[in-house]
């Protein structure tokens, strides 16, 4: 009796520390430790098992689980190559709707356009810090292939690179971003950036923020939904405690 009431506590840690997890990084779904964290509280042999933990009453509502995701299985994975898009983006600033740049990331012989990224990347930066940062090529290739299919409608960047606290989001590597669209859905354009994953794909939709995240990321693919309000975890992306002085170094 004693070890089975040991294992069964065990496995509540296990699966509160799971369910923790992947809601603090809600904004790009879960983290390596909540993906780990599931299997591992399942892992128990038929000796092992315990009676299941009782479940909380949970308040009934419209929004009651603010944040659901799911791993996405590899059969639901588009299997043909994606056609190359246009290269054509038009990007323009939440912020700042004068805060834009129209381009093509494409050159003539189908490498990148580095001035054309460059300006990319400047509509992407960090609002908080004013910080740019390489955006990854294959997110801005994503980002063509949603303009080209919308009918060149400018995409309305809501959050591009972030110079922030916590760096396990990857809007810290340049691999994500928040977007919408002036007349198309939020659904829509979920619902289209998920033909485009082949594997290595984040896709978010915010219905209360109004907005789709996008991402590049190593398999699996995820997908999530979150209601929660604009700005609810502000203070993660607060910038790096250091980055202050570092400026002010760098300036004087």
């Amino acid at each position: 009796m004693l070890r089975r009431s040991a294992i069964a506590a065990a496995l509540v840690v296990l699966i509160g520390a799971g369910a923790s997890a992947a809601r603090a990084d809600e904004d790009d779904g879960p983290t390596p430790a909540a993906e780990a964290a599931a299997p591992a509280a399942a892992s128990g042999g038929a000796d092992d098992a315990a009676p299941a933990p009782r479940r909380k009453h949970r308040r009934k509502g419209r929004h009651a689980g603010r944040f659901s995701g799911r791993v996405v299985p590899e059969e639901q994975l588009r299997t043909e190559p994606l056609a190359r898009p246009s290269g054509n983006i038009h990007l323009v600033s939440a912020a700042d709707p004068n805060d834009q740049a129209k381009v093509n990331i494409y050159n003539k012989d189908g490498s990148y356009n580095i001035e054309a990224m460059d300006e990319l990347n400047h509509v992407l930066r960090c609002r908080r810090t004013d910080v740019e940062k390489l955006m990854d090529p294959q997110l801005l290739t994503y980002l063509s292939a949603v303009y080209d299919h919308f009918g060149g409608k400018p995409l309305e960047v809501v959050s591009g690179y972030r110079n922030q606290r916590k760096l396990s989001s990857n809007h810290t590597k340049g691999t994500a971003s928040d977007i919408r669209i002036s007349g198309v859905s939020i659904k829509q354009i979920k619902a289209f950036a998920e033909t485009l994953d082949r594997g290595g794909m984040g896709i978010g939709i915010y219905p209360v923020s109004g907005f789709v995240h996008i991402d590049v990321r190593p398999p699996p693919s995820y997908r999530w939904t979150d209601y929660s309000p604009p700005n609810s975890n502000a203070a993660e992306k607060r910038p790096p405690r250091s980055w202050k002085r570092h400026k002010i170094k760098l300036e004087s």
